[in-house]
């Protein structure tokens, strides 16, 4: 298991001065990278071996926001490789080791020179080893239904603050665009995110927002009607 303890800063905090959606994204993501560059395979190894982590698929369980200045542990693990696969939880817990967030991640990987997924090899993976149980919760599919009816929002255009290291839109960008066409008090107690094709600078991408019984369900898609990503949000009760 890798972790780090933070604090969370008012920069990170939402108007209700609890550490916002995006927030709790930005330390799952960033948790899983500090760990690779720790252990040597991070970025600049991906790049020197021309290979690359692409994000899958999410589901976070939000069990209770973090507030303003609260102290924290985010902790990340990978618990299975199979094929071109890595399967990988996330928590962060309180300090008195209760927990805030429960999530697990599918990611895959790719080969930049042949541009098509490609077989783990052990050298890229035996570093973080796999001696941990996969965490206890509700597991949902990696893919989301996405409902028929829906409602057509405004076009977004894919802008440089978008942006990761790999010129694609980054992985919490998508859900932070979407939550900009949900109801004013609408909480988000669980999401799930099935990432189809990254989006670029200049791309524009048309959301599709539909009602279902537990929240919404939202693709952004190109100008086809191919989605980019699929992003389930249930309503915290």
């Amino acid at each position: 298991m890798y972790q780090f303890d933070s604090r969370v800063r008012y920069s990170e905090t939402d108007e209700q001065g609890r550490l916002s959606v995006t927030g709790i994204l930005n330390y799952l993501q960033d948790c899983s990278t500090l760990q690779s560059e720790d252990i040597g395979l991070g970025i600049e190894y991906l790049k020197k071996t021309r290979h690359a982590w692409w994000l899958s698929s999410w589901q976070i369980i939000i069990d209770r926001y973090p507030v303003l200045g609260e102290e924290i542990v985010i902790s990340t693990w990978p618990y299975d490789f199979k094929g071109i696969y890595a399967y990988r939880n996330f928590t962060i817990q309180d300090k008195a080791g209760n927990f805030l967030v429960r999530a697990n991640s599918i990611w895959f990987f790719y080969d930049l020179e042949a541009e098509r997924p490609a077989r783990i090899r052990l050298e890229d993976v035996e570093r973080y080893g796999t001696g941990e149980e996969r965490l206890d919760m509700e597991y949902a599919p990696r893919r989301i239904t996405v409902p028929e009816e829906y409602e057509e929002k405004e076009p977004v255009l894919v802008m440089k603050h978008h942006l990761d290291t790999n010129h694609h839109v980054n992985n919490a960008q998508y859900v932070e665009i979407v939550r900009e066409f949900l109801p004013e008090h609408f909480q988000i107690g669980e999401m799930r995110v099935e990432y189809k094709k990254a989006a670029v600078l200049g791309d524009v991408m048309y959301p599709r927002i539909s009602r279902i019984t537990e929240g919404y369900v939202a693709s952004l898609c190109d100008e086809e009607g191919k989605p980019h990503a699929v992003i389930w949000l249930a309503e915290k009760r």
